[in-house]
């Protein structure tokens, strides 16, 4: 018996079914529920080929929320970044200079005159 042990502890994952983490088993399970609802829903209507099409597109991003992981992050976390990213913080930072030197002349503008 061989039991593989990460350089890192936190990348252990403990496996309850056929090595899929808690995690990718419940993902995998829903998925597999979403083709197979959709199969049923639709069959009648569109055809095999094209139901067959939907029902991987519809069972794909939950797949995805399972087995997905960059960085540490999962699937959840990964959109919260990239939204926070893109969308609230602002990707074009435009450099502006102050010249404190001439701010402070124009609030108090002291002509110096000299006398003759």
């Amino acid at each position: 018996m061989e039991i593989k042990i990460p350089k890192e502890i936190r990348d252990y994952q403990e496996s309850i079914f056929i090595g899929l983490s808690v995690r990718q088993f419940i993902f995998s399970i829903l998925a597999i529920a979403v083709a197979v609802g959709f199969y049923f829903l639709l069959r009648e209507p569109l055809g095999f080929e094209t139901v067959s099409w939907v029902c991987i597109l519809c069972a794909a991003p939950f797949a995805a929320m399972g087995f997905f992981r960059y960085n540490g992050l999962n699937f959840e976390q990964f959109v919260v970044v990239w939204f926070r990213a893109e969308f609230l913080m602002p990707k074009h930072l435009p450099f502006k200079a102050d010249n404190f030197y001439e701010l402070a002349l124009r609030q108090n503008p002291r002509k110096e005159q000299r006398s003759s």
